[in-house]
């Protein structure tokens, strides 16, 4: 079944174009209204088709930034192919600024492929994935740590056995030049925006881009120019600023250190930092209870710390930590 959802911008024109997804929704302050997703498209002739998307959880706010920068200041001619703006990807969240929609609780990045007569979320994730990536070549989705989490800089590559988009991805990672590179393994069949990608023969890559709940000082230009990088590289733009000079690491695997009571979360370690297996990670102050020490929790593992829990309060089973294991030796 095709999508309910329509869209104001005709993405077969030349040009540039500013508009909205419309998805019908029936509330009672608004009878036969409907939710307004932006969308933006620059196509100017011949090369590939890239879609690039932020606010797939609503609290990552960096990603917004740069994508709207780009609707606003990119020239069309700078532009070889399409590129096709989500900046709100999961506009109910990105609007109440929430990981998930206040609508139904969907987390947009568990729901793909979705539905294109369920929830808000579902009949988003089916519009993504049955629109707008069986149209593209390339998704690039900007994510951050949003309200919970804080990384540094990170480019998430995912792959599905043996990935036929590896060597571009890997061409990417140059490109991009973020502090750091996480590898992981996904399932074809999952709910990510990535496992979509690949349903659809796209390449797809992913940020972890600081967090917090902010935007983080000269980040959402630094990571506009590796965007950049990333474009002209897959031949989608004509130019890109240069790369900074700086060692770029990456990683195999991942690890977690999670919380193992509730209590007040005490980091004792930072994002970018090498540690030990070992090596005390954490105090959980239960400071509801006069006198009782804190719990202390170690790495199980070494590694680079790739994000740490912001939020002081935890309970059982909270990420506090994100690693980076087993580097890779280029």
């Amino acid at each position: 079944m095709s999508s309910l959802i329509t869209s104001t911008i005709d993405f077969d024109a030349d040009g540039v174009q500013q508009g909205y997804l419309q998805l019908l929704h029936s509330v009672h302050r608004s009878a036969y209204g409907f939710i307004p997703i932006p969308i933006a498209s620059i196509k100017n002739g011949a090369g590939p088709t890239v879609l690039l998307m932020a606010g797939n959880h609503g609290d990552e706010y960096e990603g917004q930034v740069i994508l709207s920068e780009m609707i606003r200041t990119l020239p069309v001619e700078e532009v070889t192919g399409q590129l096709i703006f989500l900046p709100m990807s999961n506009f109910p969240a990105a609007e109440a600024g929430l990981r998930t929609s206040p609508l139904d609780q969907g987390n947009l990045n568990r729901s793909f492929p979705g539905s294109p007569t369920g929830t808000p979320t579902q009949q988003i994730a089916h519009y993504i994935e049955e629109t707008l990536l069986e149209r593209a070549d390339y998704l690039f989705d900007l994510h951050s740590g949003g309200s919970s989490l804080l990384y540094k800089p990170t480019l998430l590559i995912s792959l599905y056995g043996e990935d036929p988009h590896l060597a571009e991805k890997q061409a990417v990672e140059k490109a991009f030049g973020l502090p750091y590179t996480l590898y992981f393994e996904r399932d074809e069949i999952g709910g990510f925006s990535s496992a979509a990608a690949f349903r659809k023969g796209v390449c797809s890559i992913l940020t972890e881009l600081a967090g917090g709940g902010a935007v983080t000082k000269g980040l959402a230009r630094d990571a506009g120019d590796g965007l950049k990088r990333s474009l002209k590289c897959i031949g989608a733009l004509a130019s890109a600023p240069q790369a900074a000079a700086g060692r770029s690491r990456a990683f195999l695997e991942e690890g977690s250190v999670f919380a193992t009571e509730a209590g007040v979360f005490e980091p004792l370690a930072d994002p970018g930092e090498d540690v030990k297996a070992g090596q005390p990670a954490a105090l959980i102050h239960q400071t509801e209870t006069p006198g009782r020490p804190p719990v202390e929790l170690f790495f199980d593992t070494d590694g680079v710390i790739l994000a740490k829990r912001v939020p002081a309060r935890v309970v059982r089973g909270d990420c506090l930590f994100h690693l980076g294991q087993a580097e890779r030796q280029d």
